[in-house]
C-alpha cells in the first residue's frame, strides 16, 4: 500500500469519527488502568458492568487494596478469568502504593513491570491517558492492519512497528481507536462490512465483498 492510500484512509476515518477514544468507562488514569487489565479476553460492555459498581466503592489502589483479593474477586466474578485478574489487580496497587506514590506510571518499563500488564496494555495506558502517539495492536487491529494492507505483518510486535512507521504522524495519536473500532464493526473477523465500509475504495483485500 502506497503512503497515500493511507493518507486517504486515515484522512476519511478521522472525519466520521474526529475524536475517537476507547469504549471502556473510566475517570481516571487508574480505572483506566483496572479496566484494561480486566478487558483481556473480555468484551468491553461486560467491564463497563462490572467496573460501575466496583469503581463506586473502590476507585483508588488504597481501596482496591482494602478490598483484598477475594473481595475483588466477589465484585469482577461476571468477567473471565476473574480470580487471576483479581490477583494481578492488587498485585499492581500495592506495587503503585510502594514505588509509585499511588499514582500509574507514565513509562512503558514501569507500566510493563506491573502484574497482568503487558506491551499491549502499556500502549493503551500511553496512549490514552497520557496522550503518547503508541498504537496497541490487538486482534482487531491485527485483522485489519493485514486484511487492508494497511501494516501487514507475522505477529503482533511487527504490525505495532510497521503502523508507527507507516500512519502519518499526524493521525498517529488516535490511529489505534480508529482501526480498533474499525475491526470490531465493520471489518469484522468472520463476515467483514465490505458494503458498509467508509475505506473500501482504498483497501487491498482480495475477498472484498461488492457493494
Amino acid at each position: 500500500m502506497n503512503p497515500a492510500k493511507r493518507e486517504a484512509i486515515f484522512s476519511r476515518l478521522q472525519a466520521a469519527n474526529p475524536a475517537p477514544t476507547t469504549e471502556l468507562e473510566y475517570r481516571s488514569p487508574f480505572e483506566l488502568l483496572v479496566s484494561v487489565i480486566l478487558s483481556a479476553q473480555a468484551t468491553d460492555r461486560s467491564v463497563n458492568l462490572a467496573t460501575r459498581e466496583l469503581f463506586a466503592v473502590a476507585n483508588t489502589p488504597q481501596a482496591m487494596l482494602a478490598l483484598g483479593e477475594v473481595g475483588l474477586a466477589e465484585r469482577i466474578r461476571t468477567i473471565g478469568l476473574y480470580r487471576n485478574k483479581a490477583k494481578n489487580i492488587i498485585g499492581t496497587c500495592r506495587i503503585l502504593l510502594e514505588q509509585h506514590g499511588g499514582e500509574v506510571p507514565q513509562s512503558r518499563e514501569a507500566l510493563e513491570a506491573l502484574p497482568g500488564v503487558g506491551r499491549k496494555t502499556a500502549n493503551v495506558i500511553l496512549n490514552t491517558a497520557f496522550g503518547l502517539p503508541t498504537i496497541a495492536v490487538d486482534t482487531h487491529i491485527f485483522r485489519v492492519a493485514n486484511r487492508t494492507g494497511l501494516a501487514p505483518g507475522r505477529n503482533v510486535r511487527e504490525v505495532e512497528q510497521r503502523l508507527e512507521k507507516l500512519v502519518p504522524e499526524r493521525f498517529r495519536q488516535d490511529a489505534h481507536h480508529w482501526l480498533i473500532l474499525h475491526g470490531r464493526y465493520v471489518c469484522r473477523a468472520r463476515k467483514p462490512d465490505c458494503p458498509r465500509c467508509t475505506i473500501r475504495e482504498w483497501c487491498e483485500y482480495k475477498a472484498k465483498v461488492p457493494a
